[in-house]
């Protein structure tokens, strides 16, 4: 058994990757903190963990935590995880990052992105991008891993296999993100109030999402060359799920089913990818996928101007933040990929 702490265990990402945690047959949850809860049953906060999971938050104390895990799951803001990562990796733990803290191999883009001068750029280079589609050989025995963000996930698989199969060269590309109210967290703010968030279709950051750089870094690794993306996320008035609809220009007339043999070929043996093609629900809908793990990828051509759009739906919480999380945490030990996320979607939802 793995003994897994999980620092942040108060909010909805940190909720999921309890409730995934807790049917893991190869984890023993020995910590979880909360600043705010310290103290307090874990299912005052998580309610459906009620029965399920019978501890109390804890505070964190690095010196006593080389005791309590072998691998940590930060579930923590932006630029806070900055201050326990190099602490933890001293104490030979495994360090699995759901925040953008180590994400990007680049100091300069956290000073374009985030506004800051990142400390620590040696652990940038030994840190793993966690897209088990694009970097599963590198995840294996990883003890940093960089956990994407939910929009970057989204875009990232929806134009990988374009950009990977050369479908398009011009590698410029625009991703529309819609995305639901449990991406703005637990805390309530003004514009993820119930009473405003409900019926809005709201565009926000459209002059630049910063997981954009995510998205930039991980397709010109794959293109061997630079590619943009702009991402224009929208928010919606559904509680979870993404839906990234990302436009790219064809350089030769293909057939629909050469598209889709060529995003088969990429994802071929990649166990949460789903390619959605006809039917009842030709293209993919994040309500499909909520409560699960999976991602679902599909296209639309329009010939008349050589237009491709592909479309990947994710359950932000699930694949687009806990459930990748554990992916990835699940490679790294040489578990099946699958262990604690064999959870199908919920429906109807």
């Amino acid at each position: 058994m793995v003994k897994v702490a999980v620092i942040g265990g108060s909010g909805y990402t940190g909720g999921e990757l309890l409730r995934i945690l807790s049917m893991h047959s190869k984890v023993e949850i020995t910590l979880v903190t909360s600043r705010e809860y310290t103290g307090k049953p874990i299912s005052l906060v998580h309610p459906n963990l009620k029965g399920i999971l019978n501890m109390n938050f804890s505070q964190l104390s690095l010196d006593k935590i080389g005791d309590k895990a072998d691998t940590v799951f930060l579930a923590l803001p932006h630029r806070v995880s900055l201050n326990y990562v190099p602490k933890l990796l001293e104490m030979g733990l495994q360090v699995i990052d759901l925040s953008a803290d180590f994400r990007l191999k680049d100091p300069e883009e956290y000073k374009k992105w985030y506004g800051i001068e990142h400390p620590y750029p040696d652990l940038l280079k030994k840190s793993v991008y966690g897209l088990p589609e694009l970097h599963y050989e590198e995840l294996k025995g990883a003890k940093l891993i960089a956990s994407p963000g939910c929009n970057a996930t989204a875009t990232i698989l929806a134009l990988a296999p374009v950009v990977g199969n050369g479908i398009s060269t011009d590698l410029k590309f625009i991703s529309d993100v819609k995305v639901s109210s449990s991406e703005g967290g637990m805390k309530p703010k003004e514009g993820s109030h119930h009473p405003e968030r409900e019926n809005a279709i709201r565009p926000y950051e459209p002059e630049g999402h910063r997981h954009a750089a995510e998205a930039e870094q991980e397709l010109s690794l794959l293109a061997k060359k630079p590619v943009k993306v702009s991402i224009v996320p929208h928010a919606v008035s559904s509680i979870r799920g993404a839906l990234a609809s990302a436009h790219a220009w064809l350089n030769d007339n293909y057939d629909d089913i050469e598209i889709w043999k060529k995003i088969a070929e990429f994802y071929h043996g990649r166990k949460f990818i789903r390619i959605i093609r006809g039917g009842l629900h030709p293209y993919p809908d994040p309500k499909y996928v909520i409560g699960s793990n999976f991602a679902d990828i599909g296209f639309a051509q329009e010939k008349r101007i050589m237009r491709l759009t592909m479309f990947a739906a994710i359950d932000n919480l699930v694949k687009g933040a806990a459930g990748q999380a554990v992916q990835n945490f699940n490679i790294s030990r040489g578990f099946n990929e699958d262990e604690g996320l064999r959870t199908p979607p919920l429906r109807p939802a």
